[in-house]
């Protein structure tokens, strides 16, 4: 699998905190990785059209992202607030 970042993804990430995106680079790595790795917590969103998934970045900080052939594109990065309309 590889990653494709979507410019929400990039712009919502230039703005965390930087132990937040320290944090993130490690998930992201998991998620290549092992995307059934528990730290993650990758669950799929209720109520979408299409399927799209969270994942956990830390205790308040979460990445959405939907899986389309080899890639997983990520959408949005961000607090809790980034579900809402993911």
């Amino acid at each position: 699998m590889q990653i494709i970042r979507t410019d929400t993804f990039k712009d919502q990430y230039k703005k965390l905190p930087q132990p937040i995106k320290e944090q993130a680079k490690k998930q992201l790595g998991l998620l290549l990785e092992n995307p059934k790795h528990p730290s993650l917590r990758v669950k799929k969103i209720k109520g979408q059209t299409e399927d799209i998934f969270e994942a956990r970045v830390s205790s308040g900080y979460r990445f959405t992202f939907k899986i389309e052939g080899e890639y997983y594109i990520l959408r949005k990065i961000g607090t809790h607030d980034i579900l809402r309309k993911p």
